[in-house]
């Protein structure tokens, strides 16, 4: 049995990141981008109005001036501004030649619908007008390869008409939940069964880090079966099984992972819950599957997740490798530990109240990796060492936040 650092080193050099790839631009949110953007345009392409109002020449003393056009956006002016003259600009329209100032609509009274008194301070030139190539300028680097792609930069791309852009793809993730005592939600529940919990809470999961999910339901502790529904996650990036991976004489999964070509990495960690996970990787064709095993009870498949999914995952959408970060947290409840493994302890960690400068964490009434109500009030795993102590109220321990 390895440790958790140990297996974590495993899956670090088992996992490497997808080929880059061209995708749409409404594809391409929360993706890394893996090309450099060069503007082909100036931003904005032309003198451009900031406001409504009257584009005028600042230094031109005439008390009032006569509106000879108006120019909404979209449109372009037809005519000059000249002395003793304005035209009447929309937000967003290009500034008229001659103009160098736009006074506010607001700042003018009417005279009558063709003539406006300017207000008596004047205005000052470039006032309310945005000039050509002001935010960016043709031929300037707008965004930098790496960085992964917020809603902001995809209104930027459009700006610079970038239609496509060349990203590290969403990780594509196969769900697979084994066992005979399972059924899908929401269908009959005989004896001795119960629903499918851990297929749900995994693919939102992975919904949430951003994968592209494939859910295969559920396969019976039946090798054909298995074997059938595996070769179909075979073809994702990531094949995420729950259950089967002890050692009771149903647990078929790593037997059917192998004689699949999945080459085992690793077998049981020392770790509660969680110790029975299996990692394995398979080539083929030119590409590569990394397989993750986990324990059939919710803790343990969250537990696992937690600790080396997301990792794995953001390795393959083009990261850099990232062990679980822990917190330093301040108990707030007594806790006791016995036996040799880590255990992630379901808890509640509260920033808003701290002790010495650090967050409190409460460990949360829990019956074990079957509990998954006490998952519904946790928002953190309190990681208490191998051993055997008592930890009373104040000690220091470490926490992981859950996603």
């Amino acid at each position: 049995m390895i440790t958790v650092e140990q297996a974590l080193d495993y899956v670090s050099e088992s996992a490497r990141p997808l080929a880059p790839t061209q995708v749409k631009l409404g594809a391409a949110l929360g993706l890394r981008l893996q090309e450099s953007i060069v503007s082909p345009i100036d931003s904005p392409p032309f003198d451009k109005a900031l406001l409504d109002g009257y584009a005028v020449i600042a230094n031109d003393d005439a008390p009032t001036r006569d509106v000879i056009e108006q120019v909404i956006a979209g449109g372009v002016p037809h005519r000059a501004v000249v002395p003793g003259a304005t035209i009447n600009v929309m937000t967003g329209a290009p500034l008229p030649d001659g103009a160098d100032a736009i006074v506010k609509h607001e700042d003018v009274t009417l005279v009558d619908e063709q003539t406006i008194q300017m207000p008596a301070a004047g205005v000052a030139a470039d006032t309310g007008i945005l000039r050509r190539g002001a935010a960016f300028h043709n031929g300037q680097e707008v965004l930098s390869a790496g960085r992964y792609l917020s809603a902001i930069d995809l209104a930027l791309l459009a700006e610079v008409g970038r239609a496509e852009v060349t990203v590290t793809p969403r990780p594509r993730v196969a769900v697979l939940s084994t066992g005979n005592e399972l059924v899908e939600c929401g269908q009959p529940v005989g004896p001795g069964q119960i629903c499918n919990s851990n297929g749900p809470m995994l693919l939102a999961l992975l919904e949430s880090a951003r994968a592209s999910t494939m859910d295969l339901g559920i396969g019976p502790d039946e090798p054909n079966e298995l074997r059938r529904l595996m070769q179909q996650g075979l073809q994702a990036d990531v094949l995420l099984a729950t259950g089967g991976v002890s050692a009771g004489v149903m647990d078929l999964v790593p037997g059917v992972l192998q004689d699949l070509g999945v080459r085992q990495v690793f077998h049981k960690v020392r770790m509660k819950p969680g110790k029975p996970v299996w990692f394995g990787e398979l080539e083929q064709d030119g590409r590569r599957t990394l397989v993750l095993g986990m324990p059939g009870n919710p803790v343990s498949t969250l537990v696992s997740f937690e600790v080396f999914v997301k990792p794995m995952l953001k390795v393959l959408a083009g990261g850099e490798f990232e062990p679980p970060q822990p917190l330093r947290a301040s108990l707030t409840t007594n806790i006791g530990h016995r036996g040799k493994r880590p255990t992630y302890y379901p808890s509640r960690i509260d920033f808003g109240t701290r002790k010495e400068g650090l967050p409190t964490v409460e460990t949360l009434a829990w019956r074990g990796s079957a509990d998954l109500a006490a998952l519904t009030r946790a928002n953190a795993l309190t990681i208490l060492p191998a051993g055997d102590y008592q930890y009373e109220p104040g000690t220091e321990v470490d926490v992981l936040t859950l996603s």
